[in-house]
Parts: structure tokens; C-alpha cells; sequence
């Protein structure tokens, strides 16, 4: 090919690559547009499910159900866009013998972004807090998913008079082996990722993204239509700069809880989702237990666990079952 021809070919190619940005930036200022006006007072139109508690002069959302002797405490995993309806199959079925309260954090749900550090003290501070101006008085049984188990081990440790027992959904490990095999750049992949999800957010990908993936919150699975409704609606504004501050401080609360000595003498019960361990015998190459076996260790000989059929979500879909084992453990903890 002649040094003629090849510096035609070359034309051709960037102006090929020119029009494709330029469809593409097209593309973006079209779904900008398009989501700035469907985001427009959408949240504003949704009551909150349950009452707003000044904490430290913000508003944070605290929904409840009925009116049982024992307060379970239901706290959140990362993520979640509106606790109070993700929540909703659950609260409806404990609600039944117990008092359930759901919390939604800071940047969450209905609750306020706060310029507040995302730390163990400021979270166990705000859910105190808040249970107690929206009128629950300890002791509580708390029940966190995910990432949630770490405020929920360090409120434990920190005040053991207000906790009965705690029942873990799928928890994060608050083990020394668990922080020692996170990498040293972690908080930097996170801070690249929430900046692309940001971008996302913006143009109206995370709504497109919405209505293409699968939900597990189906009426068939005890979900309200509006519960259903509602959350894919706040899931278009889940990513804020406070929730983005609770990721990045996930290492540093990990590290503060393992420091501390879980009281023995509070009961647990954790419950694994099949989904979990066999993510993690992928990684580990083993069983998928070893995950747990010393997180299990480190809460105690109170400690028990029971491995469910389901996605970490599993409160999501198995509703009785995690009703059931949670009438058993109240049961254990007034005999």
C-alpha cells in the first residue's frame, strides 16, 4: 500500500472514530436532558413510610411495625435505596409477634446526606439516637445484612446493656484474616468506580439499567406494588457523596471493630447465604467456610450460624424461613 493511500485510510479511520464520539456525546446529552427532567421532584412525590427523627439536625427516616415485647432492628446493606420497602415483606411477617423497626441511614431512603464521617462511633450514635427520640427503648435484637453487621458488632461491643442478641443476614467478616487479604488500593478502585457510577447516574444509564435487570422484589415474594414502584424510583438517586463516604470508610470500620472484644455473653445467630459461600470457594479455593469460620470465632461462644438457599438478598425471597429461625433464636434468648 502506498504512503498515499495508507494516509488516506488514516482519514477514514478518525473521521469514523470522530462521528462516533460525537453520536455518542449526542447519545449522552440526550439521556442528560431526558433524566434531569424524569429526576425532577420524582423522591418528592413519595411520603415517608414512617417518621423523620432529627438527628443532629438532619431528618432520618425510622419506619416501624407492629408492637411485640422484643424490638428487632433491622439495618441495611450497602446499596439499598429504600430500606423501608426493601425491607417491607420481612417487617410485615416479624411484625406479627415482634416490634420491627427498619433505620435508613444518612443518604438513604428518605433520610438526609450528612457531611458527617461515616464512622462505627457516628453510626452507633445516629441509630441510638434515632430509636430512642422515635421512642424504642433498648434492649434490641438487631438484625443488619451485609455491610451492616460491622456498626451492628461494634454498637454490641461498645454497648452490651442495649443489645439482646444479634441475627446476621449475610454479613461482612470482621475477622483480622478478612483485612489482611483486602488490597492496599482498594479505596482507590471504589473512588474510580463511584465516579463512572456518578457519570452513570447523570445521564440516565442507572435508570436504563433499572428496567433491565431482574428483581427479586416481585409481589409473588410479598412486595407491594407501591414498595416495588418506589424503590426503582429512589434506585435512580442511590449514588451521593455520603454513600460514597461509607464505602471508603468500610476498611478503616472493619479494622476498628475486629480491635474490639465481642461480649460473650450476647448471643448470634448468622445467616449465610449458598450464593455467599460459593462466591467464596471460588476465590478461596476451598469450601466457602473459611470466610465465616473466623468471623464465627471472633463473635464467641454464643455464636451459631445456618447456611440459606439464597442470594445475599435473602430476605428478599425467604421470608418464613428467616422468621422461623428468628422465633427460635427469641425463643433461646428468654428461656
Amino acid at each position: 500500500m502506498s504512503k498515499k493511500n495508507k494516509k488516506k485510510r488514516g482519514k477514514k479511520i478518525m473521521k469514523v472514530i470522530l462521528i462516533i464520539i460525537v453520536i455518542l456525546a449526542i447519545l449522552m446529552f440526550i439521556g442528560f436532558i431526558i433524566n434531569s427532567i424524569l429526576s425532577k421532584g420524582e423522591l418528592e412525590q413519595i411520603e415517608p413510610y414512617g417518621k423523620m427523627i432529627n438527628v443532629e439536625g438532619k431528618n432520618m427516616h425510622v419506619n416501624s411495625m407492629g408492637n411485640g415485647s422484643e424490638t428487632i432492628v433491622l439495618l441495611p446493606g450497602f446499596g439499598v435505596s429504600l430500606p423501608s420497602a426493601d425491607f417491607g415483606p420481612l417487617m410485615r411477617e416479624l411484625s406479627k409477634k415482634y416490634t420491627v423497626v427498619t433505620i435508613e441511614y444518612f443518604g438513604v431512603g428518605f433520610s438526609d446526606e450528612i457531611d458527617t464521617p461515616r464512622t462505627n462511633e457516628n453510626y452507633t450514635h445516629e441509630i441510638r439516637t434515632a430509636l430512642q427520640k422515635a421512642g424504642f427503648t433498648p434492649p434490641y435484637i438487631l438484625m443488619p445484612h451485609s455491610i451492616s453487621g460491622i456498626n451492628a458488632e461494634y454498637y454490641a461491643s461498645r454497648y452490651p446493656d442495649e443489645i439482646k442478641g444479634l441475627i446476621l443476614l449475610d454479613t461482612t467478616s470482621t475477622s483480622k484474616e478478612v483485612l489482611e487479604s483486602i488490597p492496599s488500593y482498594m479505596n482507590r478502585l471504589e473512588n474510580i468506580g463511584f465516579s463512572i457510577g456518578k457519570f452513570q447516574q447523570k445521564i440516565g444509564m442507572t435508570r436504563l439499567g433499572m428496567k433491565l435487570v431482574p428483581d427479586t422484589k416481585l409481589v409473588e415474594n410479598g412486595y407491594t406494588e407501591k414498595e416495588i414502584s418506589d424503590y426503582k424510583k429512589f434506585s435512580n438517586h442511590v449514588i451521593n457523596n455520603t454513600i460514597i463516604n461509607q464505602s471508603l470508610s468500610k476498611v478503616n470500620n472493619i479494622k476498628e471493630a475486629s480491635s474490639l472484644d465481642f461480649p460473650e455473653d450476647i448471643p448470634v445467630i448468622k445467616l449465610i447465604s449458598s450464593e455467599t459461600l460459593k462466591n467464596m470457594a471460588k476465590k478461596n479455593k476451598d469450601d466457602g467456610m473459611s470466610y465465616h469460620t473466623e468471623h464465627l470465632k471472633r463473635l464467641g461462644k454464643n455464636t451459631s450460624y445456618k447456611v440459606i438457599e439464597a442470594s445475599h438478598f435473602m430476605y428478599q425471597t425467604k421470608v418464613s424461613e428467616i422468621s422461623d429461625i428468628t422465633d427460635g433464636f427469641i425463643d433461646t434468648l428468654e428461656q
